[in-house]
C-alpha cells in the first residue's frame, strides 16, 4: 500500500476521492480528528524527520505526525497527489504583539487554489491541519469574520502575497502572520532544528497535544488537560499515570510502540513542572 493510500484508510477513504471543496473539507475534518497535534517525539528526545514523505508514511503507519510542519507537510503531498493546486506559505504564529510580523518561520501554511463559491468567488482556501486548536474547516480567504462553532476566527489583510489571522479570543495563541518568504526544505529544516533544540526550543519543554473535533478543542499541556466548546472551558488536572495516559487516548494519540518506562518519566517530568507552576 503506498503512503497516500494508507494516510486515505487511516482517514477512511476506501478509494481517493475526487479533488473538490467538499473532499477537501472532509479531508481536514477527518484529519484533525484522528491525527492530534503533537511534539511527543520531540519531548522523548526524538525529533521526528520533517521530511513530508516520512511525515506522511508515519501518519499511515502509527496515527501519529508532529507539529504543523510534518501535518501539513503530510497533507500537502496529498492534496497534490490527488489533483488540488497547493502553494506553500511561510507562517509566523505570535501571542505577543511585538512578536506579530516577526519572520521567523514557525509555520507551515497551505493555500489551495481553484475552489471558487459564491461566498468565495476567488476560490482561494488556506487549509491547514496543524495549527492545534484553530479551524476545523478549511478558511476563505475572504476579509471578515468566521464562525465555526463555537469559535469565531478574523482574516484580513488578504493580500497577493499573505493575509493576517486572528484566532479566537479562547485560543491557544494570538494570531498567524503568513507571507511569501522562503518555505524550502532547507529553511524548515532550520526552523525544526530550533525548534525542537533540547532543553531551549519551544517545542522541547512541555508536553502539547491538541485535537480538534465538531463543537470544540482539547488540549493537553504537561499534565492539564482543557476543554473549550460552547458550554465555556474545563480543566482536568492528570494527577496520575494511568489518567494521564488516558487523555492521551482520548485524544486519539497513539501509543502502543512506545515503551511504558519512557513514558512514565516524561509523565513524571510533566507532573513535577506541573506542581511547580501550580505552587508558584
Amino acid at each position: 500500500m503506498s503512503a497516500t493510500a494508507a494516510y486515505l484508510s487511516r482517514l477512511g477513504f476506501d478509494i481517493p476521492p475526487p479533488p473538490t471543496l467538499e473532499t477537501l473539507v472532509l479531508l481536514h475534518r477527518r484529519h484533525l480528528e484522528r491525527v492530534p497535534y503533537e511534539n511527543l517525539g520531540v519531548m522523548l528526545g526524538r525529533p521526528p524527520s520533517v521530511d513530508a514523505v516520512a511525515s506522511l508514511e508515519r501518519v499511515g503507519e502509527l496515527g501519529r505526525a508532529g507539529y504543523c510542519f510534518h501535518q501539513n507537510g503530510a497533507i500537502e503531498l496529498v492534496l497534490r497527489e490527488l489533483g488540488y493546486d497547493v502553494t506553500r506559505r511561510h507562517g509566523h504564529v505570535w501571542t505577543d504583539e511585538w512578536d506579530r510580523h516577526g519572520d521567523f518561520l514557525n509555520h507551515l501554511v497551505l493555500q489551495v487554489a481553484g475552489l471558487p463559491t459564491s461566498a468565495n468567488p476567488g476560490g482561494e482556501w488556506w487549509v491547514d491541519v496543524g495549527l492545534g486548536d484553530a479551524f476545523r474547516d478549511p478558511l476563505p480567504l475572504v476579509v471578515g469574520e468566521h464562525r465555526q462553532d463555537p469559535f469565531t476566527y478574523v482574516v484580513d489583510e488578504v493580500r497577493p502575497d499573505g493575509w493576517s489571522f486572528r484566532h479566537d479570543a479562547t485560543g491557544s495563541f494570538t494570531g498567524v502572520e503568513v507571507t511569501s518568504r522562503p518555505t524550502e526544505p532547507a529553511d524548515l529544516l532550520a526552523s525544526h532544528a530550533e525548534l525542537s533544540a533540547p532543553g531551549t526550543g519551544r517545542f522541547s519543554k512541555v508536553l502539547v497535544v491538541q485535537r480538534r473535533y465538531a463543537g470544540g478543542a482539547a488540549t493537553l499541556r504537561g499534565c492539564l488537560l482543557t476543554r473549550v466548546g460552547a458550554g465555556g472551558t474545563t480543566e482536568t488536572e492528570l494527577a496520575t499515570f494511568g489518567t494521564w495516559c488516558t487523555a492521551l487516548a482520548d485524544l486519539h494519540l497513539p501509543l502502543d510502540d512506545l515503551d511504558e518506562d519512557e513514558l512514565r518519566e516524561l509523565y513524571e517530568r510533566m507532573w513535577a513542572a506541573h506542581l511547580v507552576r501550580r505552587d508558584s
